[in-house]
């Protein structure tokens, strides 16, 4: 039976899909299969973690969706999807990294089934969880179908967020604030990295004012150093260090909404090159935030915050941001809108982004970011609460542990 505890009510929940079908029709499709594990959760309230595996979400013009997946996790689906039972179908295991079948063809069985075997069906082509070796397979299945590109046409329609689950970022905000504030406590010269991102999951999964967290689509990202010149670096166990800058990327997650943050903490004296930095990022940030409102385009975004960082002869050539709310690993984002020079997309109240205009220089990087909800009126709204700067820390040391010094070792030990 249909799962009893869903995130959303079941108008929100037919409020999707009515926007999903919508764009079907538009594109002329006869039926959809979704793989995207987060527009499967966005359109069936699906969660688990098998995105490993094959799996998928089939949309008609009429009827509920299917949720198609290995067998052993069909009991996770009848367990969260909204859906009845019978719309629940799974393949069996011998199908599972085999070199002689493929659950495509279980798939294409079901097409068949439901009298799809000659349609023009929407695949996400460009999708991190659909395969060549899949298209591959679906052609050679289903001959007389025609397969049609619909990257990104579900994702389109998560751009706009409901008041339901802008509650739920809010929500993730709270756990974000956390974690950022347990970072500047703890971050001191001498505690090892692992020892911080040990906290920063923990503050993570424990949660904020009463709801619980859940785990984030990114991993912990805390370059220093000249390492901060490379946005994507996770952790190892060095010791932070006096005389070095490191950015961190963390997120809340709430019931897999997010609302990513970066700070900035510098140990010891920044040089003029970081103080001239931060307040030329700090300008472009403020002036991004009064660009962002309804109505204007993500290009003004972009190009608003460009202003001040050209000045301080800064120039960076990435985009500053991007959309967000629900995702799965390995990827927070929602890959549609690009707030850059050249995406002139209409900003509309309840669009939701992070603002992310990060500077990785040569041997040095920074970044100050901000969630951000665009409002009915006025400037975009941040979901966070933490101060738009970089956090100095001077004359700090981890205090020695007494494993360090020759004495027995702790139980435990609050890094605070």
């Amino acid at each position: 039976m249909p799962a009893l505890e869903l995130p959303f009510s079941s108008a929100e929940y037919a409020r999707r899909l009515a926007l999903v079908r919508a764009a079907m029709d538009k594109a002329g499709l006869d039926a959809l299969f979704v793989t995207d594990p987060s527009n499967m959760a966005w359109i069936t309230a699906y969660d688990g973690w098998s995105f490993y595996v094959h799996q998928g979400v089939i949309v008609r013009p009429d009827g509920d969706p299917i949720w198609w997946g290995r067998g052993q996790d069909a009991n996770g689906a009848v367990r969260t999807v909204w859906m009845a039972d019978d719309h629940v179908r799974g393949y069996r295991d011998n199908y599972v990294q085999s070199l002689v079948r493929h659950p495509m063809q279980d798939l294409a069985a079901i097409f068949r089934e439901l009298g799809l075997e000659k349609a023009r069906i929407g695949l996400e082509l460009d999708n991190y969880y659909f395969s060549a070796k899949a298209h591959i397979t679906l052609v050679a299945e289903l001959p007389d179908a025609s397969f049609e590109e619909a990257t990104g046409l579900v994702n389109r329609q998560r751009s706009v967020k409901s008041g339901e689950e802008i509650t739920f970022m809010r929500r993730a905000a709270k756990i974000t604030d956390k974690i950022i504030n347990g970072l500047r406590e703890r971050v001191v010269a001498g505690v090892p990295k692992n020892e911080i991102v040990a906290e920063v999951l923990r503050d993570g999964a424990l949660g904020a004012d009463g709801h619980w967290g859940d785990y984030p689509a990114i991993v912990p990202l805390l370059p220093s150093g000249t390492d901060a010149a490379a946005p994507h670096l996770t952790w190892d166990g060095r010791p932070f260090a006096n005389g070095e800058a490191t950015f961190f990327e963390v997120s809340g997650c709430y019931r897999r909404y997010h609302a990513p943050l970066s700070r900035t903490i510098y140990l010891g004296q920044p040089d003029d090159t970081f103080k001239r930095a931060e307040a030329a990022l700090v300008a472009g940030l403020e002036a991004g935030l009064d660009a962002a409102r309804a109505g204007n385009r993500a290009c003004d975004i972009a190009n608003a915050l460009a202003g001040p960082l050209e000045a301080a002869g800064i120039k960076r050539g990435e985009r500053c941001g991007y959309p967000i709310g629900l995702s799965y690993p390995p990827d927070w984002g929602e890959r549609t809108i690009s707030l850059r020079a050249e995406d002139e997309t209409v900003l509309q109240p309840g669009m939701t982004f992070h603002f992310m205009p990060g500077l990785w220089m040569q041997d040095w990087g920074m970044e100050i970011t901000e969630s951000i909800l665009i409002t009915d009126s006025g400037p975009a709204e941040c979901f966070c609460t933490q101060p738009r700067q970089l956090f100095v820390k001077t004359n700090e040391q981890a205090i020695p542990r007494p494993s360090d010094i020759g004495g027995p070792d702790p139980v435990s030990l609050d890094l605070g």
